[in-house]
């Protein structure tokens, strides 16, 4: 079950956001972690993408980091960390992104379809963070804009959009 922000709250994090880490980033083309960050790319946010397994190497023209610490400074705010690990092991990515980014202007965490740990959705909370967990940020995105309507999906959205 989705949990998280209403709409409205939705809208302000796309509005504000500008970079997104993306931590469990694949390479392979028809992993949903990859289709989602080149979606958001393709949108006009930043992808820093991380995963230990490509570290040093580049997508979508981007260097690849091992993990949210290695995150160096001249990329600037991090404004949203995306989680595509399992639910056991996103308590650790929330830790290192609460230690790493806080003061790098991170505001979002969100935690990808099927990824659910309250205790750090609490933790993240607690420290001023806006927490989504148990939905995918490309879904999402193209609910509030009309996207998934072109695909025959009713998206409860009213729009003079045919």
């Amino acid at each position: 079950m989705a949990t998280g922000p209403d709409d409205e709250t939705l809208r302000a994090i796309f509005a504000r956001t500008r970079t997104i880490a993306v931590v469990g980033v694949s390479k392979n083309e028809i992993r949903p972690s990859f289709y989602v960050a080149r979606y958001l790319r393709l949108k006009g946010f930043r992808v820093i993408p991380v995963n230990p397994a490509y570290s040093g190497e580049m997508l979508l023209g981007e260097q690849v980091y091992p993990d949210l610490a290695s995150l160096p400074a001249n990329l600037g705010p991090i404004d949203m960390v995306d989680i595509f690990r399992r639910s056991h092991d996103a308590g650790r990515v929330v830790d290192d992104a609460l230690a790493h980014l806080l003061d790098r202007g991170l505001t979002t965490i969100w935690m990808q379809i099927g990824v659910i740990d309250a205790a750090a959705a609490e933790r993240a909370r607690a420290a001023g963070l806006t927490v989504v967990m148990d939905r995918c940020p490309k879904i999402e995105y193209q609910r509030l804009h009309g996207e998934l309507r072109m695909g025959g999906f009713a998206t409860g959205m009213i729009s003079s959009k045919l």
